[in-house]
C-alpha cells in the first residue's frame, strides 16, 4: 500500500511517499481501507516541525481520516466489513475525562496517523460515518468538527439565543459557526476577509467584524452586545487575541481554548474580576464524537470544504493550510 511518511525535519519539502506493507488487524482492532482525509494545523505543523513536536522518523501524518472497513480482528464485535467509519483523534479516549494515556494515542502524532491507503485503528476508535455525508465530509469531523462541539456544545452548554464570538474561518470555526445555527445562538465572526465574511453572513452568522478595519475587535464586540459581552468565546487565534477575548467576554463568560493555536502572555487579573471560565480544549472524546454526528445526521449539516487534493497531491495540501487562504476545511480524497 501507499503512504505518505515524515522523514526528517525539512518541512513539507520532506514528505514522502512509498510502500508499506498491508497491515492486519490484532485483536481489538479493524483495518480501514482509507477514502479521504482532511488537515489542520497541528498537522501542518506536525510536518513543519517534527522535531518540535517530539515525533519519531519516519511518521504518517494527519490525524482525521475516513473509509471504510475492511477486515476486523478477534473479538470485535458492533463493526463489520463494509461499514463506513470515521477515526478517533484520539484512539485511546472512550469517554469521561481527558487523560495522559489517552493523549498518548493521538493519530499522527505520538502514533501514525491516517496518510495512508490502509490503516489499523482501534475498535473502540472509530466511529460510524453520518449517512448523508461523503467521505471527504466525513474526513473533517475528527478534529476540527469534534473540538467545537467540544467548546460549545459539552464544555460551554450552548443553547438558543445564547452569543457566541468566533475567531477567523478556519475549520473550527465555521463547524463553530453551523453548530451555532443548528442551535438557534447568535454567531458574530471575524476575518480581515469581506468575501469570507459574506459567506459568513450567508451561513447565518448575525455579526461580523473585518478585524483588518477594526482592530479593537473587543470594543466591537461589547458594542454589539449592549455592552454586556458575549456568552462564549472559540478562541483559535495567534499571539494577542486571548486578551482581547477576555474583554469580550461577559462576566461569567466562558472562553474556549483550542490546541496550540492560542499563544501570548496573558494579564490574569481580568480572568479573575469577571469570573470567567477558561477551558482548554483538545478535540474530544469518541463519546462527544457519537453524540455530535447524531447532531450533526438530525440537523443535516454538510461541512464547508473549500479545497480537494489528489492523494499524489498530498504535500500541496499543506502549502495550501499554509497560505491560510481557506474558508473551512482542505481535504485529500484517495
Amino acid at each position: 500500500m501507499k503512504v505518505w511518511q515524515i522523514v526528517g525535519d525539512g518541512g513539507i519539502d520532506a514528505l514522502e511517499m512509498t510502500e508499506w506493507p498491508s497491515p492486519e488487524p490484532g485483536p481489538g482492532q479493524v483495518k480501514v481501507r482509507v477514502r479521504a482525509n482532511s488537515i489542520n494545523y497541528r498537522d501542518l505543523n506536525a510536518v513543519r516541525a517534527p522535531g518540535r513536536m517530539g515525533l519519531a522518523f519516519p511518521r504518517i501524518p494527519n490525524s482525521d481520516g475516513a473509509g471504510d472497513v475492511v477486515a476486523v480482528g478477534a473479538g470485535v464485535s458492533g463493526i463489520g466489513v463494509g461499514d463506513r467509519v470515521a477515526g478517533c483523534f484520539f484512539q485511546n479516549w472512550a469517554a469521561g475525562d481527558i487523560s495522559a494515556a489517552a493523549m498518548a494515542s493521538a493519530l499522527g502524532g505520538p502514533i501514525d496517523g491516517m496518510l495512508a491507503e490502509e490503516v489499523v485503528l482501534n475498535a473502540h476508535g472509530v466511529v460510524p460515518v453520518p449517512a448523508h455525508l461523503d467521505y471527504a465530509e466525513a474526513a473533517t469531523l475528527p478534529c476540527a468538527a469534534l473540538t467545537a462541539w467540544n467548546g460549545l456544545a459539552v464544555s460551554g452548554g450552548l443553547k438558543a439565543g445564547d452569543t457566541v464570538l468566533l475567531l477567523g474561518t478556519g475549520g473550527v470555526s465555521i463547524f463553530a459557526l453551523q453548530f451555532c445555527a443548528m442551535t438557534g445562538a447568535q454567531a458574530i465572526i471575524t476575518s480581515k476577509s469581506d468575501d469570507k465574511l459574506a459567506r459568513a453572513r450567508k451561513m447565518g452568522a448575525w455579526r461580523t467584524i473585518n478585524y483588518a478595519e477594526t482592530p479593537d475587535w473587543a470594543s466591537a464586540v461589547n458594542d454589539m452586545t449592549g455592552g454586556a459581552g458575549v456568552d462564549h468565546v472559540v478562541e483559535v487565534g495567534g499571539g494577542g487575541t486571548l486578551e482581547q477575548s477576555i474583554e469580550a467576554v461577559r462576566v461569567g463568560g466562558h472562553i474556549a481554548m483550542i490546541g496550540v493555536l492560542t499563544q501570548g502572555a496573558v494579564n490574569p487579573t481580568p480572568i479573575l474580576r469577571k469570573s470567567i471560565r477558561l477551558h482548554g480544549i483538545y478535540v474530544g472524546s469518541r463519546a462527544m464524537f457519537l453524540d455530535m454526528n447524531a447532531a450533526i445526521e438530525a440537523g443535516g449539516l454538510k461541512p464547508v470544504i473549500d479545497r480537494r487534493f489528489a492523494f499524489a497531491d498530498a504535500p500541496d495540501t499543506y502549502r495550501c493550510m499554509e497560505a491560510a487562504g481557506h474558508f473551512g476545511k482542505i481535504v485529500i480524497e484517495f
